[in-house]
Parts: C-alpha cells; structure tokens; sequence
C-alpha cells in the first residue's frame, strides 16, 4: 500500500513536470514570441529589448530560463508578472484559490446529492411518469447555459425580487471570506452554488440513472434478489455501488477541472475574483509568468483529483482491490 502511494506521487511529479515544461515550452520558446519584446514595450528600441532580455535571461540557453522560472515560481515564490510590475504571481494564485475552492466544494455537494437523488428515483420508477419528468428536468438543467441560468439568478434575486421576503436576505455580489464571515460567506455562495450545480445533476442523474438500469440486468442483482435481500439492500449496496465507478470517474475529472479554472462564468457572472477569472485576464493581457502559474496550480488538482478516483477505485470496487 505504502509503495502504491509512493508510485502514484512519483506518477504525479512526473505529469507536472512534463506539464510545466510544455506550457514553458508553448509561451515562451515558440518561434516569433518574445517575451523580451513584450516587457520593453510596442515601440522599444532595439538596445532596450536586448537590456530587458539580459536582464531577465532570455538570452540564457532555454534549460537555464526554465530552471530559473521554476525556482522563482516554487522555490524563492518571486516570479512576478510581465504585465503589472511587482505583481506577485504565487501570492495572486493563492489569494484567488479559496474563492474557487469554496465555489467549486459547495456546487460539488450539491450535485452529487442531486444527482444521487435523481438518478436513484428514476431507475427505481423506470418507465413510470416519475422517470419521465425527472429525465426531463434533468435534460433542461443540461440545456441551460451556466452564465444564462446565472444572470437570471441575478436578475430576480438582485433586482426584481430582492426586496421581499424571499430574497431579501441575498447580499450583494462578491465574495467574503469564510474565517471573517462565515454567514456571509455562505450566504454570498448559495446563489452561485446552486447556478453551477444546475448543469451537473442533469449529467450525473441521467448518467446513473443509465448505469442502474444496466446493472439491474446483470446476474449478481438477480442472486441478491434471489437470496431474499430487500430492495433497499439491493439497491444501496450491489447495484448503486457498482454503478458508482463511471459516477466517480467523472467527478474526479469535473472536480479538478472546475478548481482548476474551469468555473470562469461562474465566477465572471457573480463577480467572484477566482482562479477562473485571473486566468481568463491574463490570457488577455498575454501575461505569460501568470499564465504558468495558473495552469500549474489547475494541473496540480487534475493531477490529484485523478490520483483521488483512483484510491476510491479500491474502495467501492472489491475487484480492483483484488488486482
């Protein structure tokens, strides 16, 4: 077990190695991209772009620019941005994770008790009126885009009905942090938790409604049934349990993705300063050093929300842990 975890923190030093290096390799060793010529500025002359490449050491040979962007961004945590002069990159990152972590863990409770809910109630009333609708609702929730279904949120909890009784209670938009105000903290999140959570209980309540129906045809259901067990039995632990793995792979991948960054609308419409939307502004400014730290810091939890599915693989599975 002990090697087990020891392999898979290798595994995982290894993929963001490799990851660091191909972003570094894209943004800053692409041929016609020259960071030097970005920080000097549109109408530097020649002898400032060459002092700015010597300074920063751009004319180094590319394993000496990589070490020396890797040291500063997780040894001395110095690396600054190309865009705004003394900005910080790990101090950016690190101020806009909790707003994305708290986004993301609150949404991700949500829609997995609601697609839990979802896709048991319907594969146990298969075919009846019961399925039907909640196929349905499952399927507008998919077809509802994240930043449409957000600003109608806004529109009738910020302004239409803010004043009454039942939304007066919504603050305004932003983010307060949880060890200042934890009540306001939950109540800034609640809104957003449940805009983004909409589109993942439809995809994860058809998706195991699906897996369910499937499994009920399968030889160990009818044993069990066979055994006298009831259905609840049946249900929790050998159809729901085996049904589970394709449920958790996709977490996983969501998970991470989403703490990486993927939350962008989210956070844009309810005005959440996240990692989402740092690195949708970086991206816009082509600041570079912000762009690696991003993508290292989105890598880092796919990376480990895979490493994750995999230790839960063993223990809702007994055949993986027979392997």
């Amino acid at each position: 077990m002990v090697f087990a975890v020891l392999q898979r923190i290798g595994q995982m030093i290894f993929v963001m190695f490799g990851i660091s290096a191909l972003v570094f390799l894209i943004f800053f060793a692409t041929p016609g991209s020259d960071p030097a010529a970005r920080l000097a500025g549109r109408n530097a002359s020649p002898e400032t772009v060459e002092a700015v490449r010597k300074e920063f050491g751009f004319d180094r040979p590319l394993p000496v620019q990589y070490a020396i962007m890797m040291k500063r961004l997780f040894i001395t945590q110095d690396l600054t941005s190309f865009v705004n002069r003394g900005y910080k990159i790990v101090p950016a990152v690190a101020s806009a994770a909790p707003v994305t972590l708290s986004l993301v863990a609150g949404a991700a409770i949500l829609w997995l008790i609601g697609g839990v809910f979802v896709g048991v109630v319907a594969a146990l009333t298969r075919d009846s009126w019961i399925d039907r609708g909640l196929m349905a609702l499952a399927l507008i929730g998919v077809s509802m885009p994240v930043y449409w279904l957000g600003e109608v949120m806004n529109l009738v909890t910020q302004s239409r009905f803010h004043d009454t009784w039942l939304f007066s209670w919504v603050p305004a938009l932003g983010y307060k942090p949880l060890l200042v105000d934890p009540v306001g903290w939950f109540k800034t999140l609640i809104i957003p938790w449940f805009t983004l959570a909409v589109l993942y209980i439809g995809i994860y309540g058809r998706v195991l409604r699906a897996n369910l129906v499937e499994a009920y045809q399968e030889d160990f259901i009818r044993t069990a049934r066979a055994k006298g067990l009831s259905p609840a039995r049946v249900m929790i632990r050998h159809a729901l349990r085996t049904s589970l793995i394709p449920f958790v792979t996709m977490f996983g991948l969501d998970f991470g993705v989403l703490v990486g960054g993927a939350a962008l609308l989210t956070e844009v419409v309810f005005s959440l300063n996240g990692v989402g939307r740092l690195t949708y502004q970086a991206l816009l400014n082509l600041d570079l050093p912000m762009i690696l730290g991003t993508v290292m810091y989105a890598s880092f939890f796919v990376v480990l929300a895979n490493a994750l599915v995999d230790v839960v693989y063993v223990l809702i599975d007994p055949r993986v842990r027979a392997d």
